[in-house]
């Protein structure tokens, strides 16, 4: 599933009843994401972090969907444990986590390790998350291997810059951005184009090269 790709719809089974993706969905923004096994220790504290910080997905109009290998009793029995687990829970466990046992939308999703991909008795997902707008296309992609946690304000942060760049859509968001600080103005905007969407303020970085293609600003 590459950037830009349309996702396909399917149904599943999840912890919180049959689903069909599209209808699910509705005019959302998702965050689709895989992890390895149920029972197992970094699992459970993303999972469960994620789950902590429910609210602030939804603030961004922005749905949680969990995938599994594993079958739909394994992971009611294990959602008990995370809530145990990570005790600032609120309420119920928030999101619907997918019961793949078939492996069925681990292939088409590409979330299997390269290695493993073949052996039935050893092809868990990777971390894959997959970050999903409205219109279904795929808007970032996130590997982690099994041996490395996500970090939940880092996806956070994407969601964020997706859609003050959709928003805007003359702006992208430069390294380390976080929300308030300053965004490029982007170089195909001509300068007094740019001084009218920004009227605020705009920095300009001088370069060796003499070009003005660093611009930033926090007019947004």
């Amino acid at each position: 599933m590459r950037i830009g790709a349309t996702i396909p719809n399917f149904k599943a089974d999840t912890t919180k009843g049959p689903i069909d993706f599209y209808d699910w969905l509705g005019n959302s923004w998702c965050i689709l994401f895989s992890h390895p096994a149920d029972f197992t220790p970094v699992c459970t504290t993303e999972l469960g972090r994620i789950a902590v910080h429910q609210g602030h997905f939804a603030k961004r109009n922005t749905k949680l969907l969990a995938h599994s290998v594993d079958d739909l009793k394994l992971h009611v029995d294990w959602v008990n444990d995370i809530k145990s687990y990570c005790l600032d829970i609120p309420g119920e466990f928030p999101y619907p986590i997918i019961a793949d046992p078939k492996r069925e939308l681990a292939v088409k999703f590409g979330m299997l390790d390269e290695k493993d991909k073949d052996n039935v008795d050893l092809a868990h997902t990777v971390r894959a998350l997959f970050i999903i707008s409205p219109d279904k296309k795929v808007r970032l992609t996130m590997h982690y291997p099994t041996s490395t946690g996500r970090n939940v304000d880092e996806i956070l942060r994407c969601i964020d810059s997706l859609q003050l760049t959709d928003r805007l859509k003359v702006v992208a968001t430069p390294a380390n951005w976080e929300p308030g600080t300053k965004v490029m103005i982007l170089p195909h905007v001509t300068e007094e184009d740019a001084d009218k969407l920004f009227p605020r303020g705009i920095e300009r970085v001088s370069m060796p090269s003499g070009k003005v293609y660093v611009r930033t600003t926090t007019d947004y």
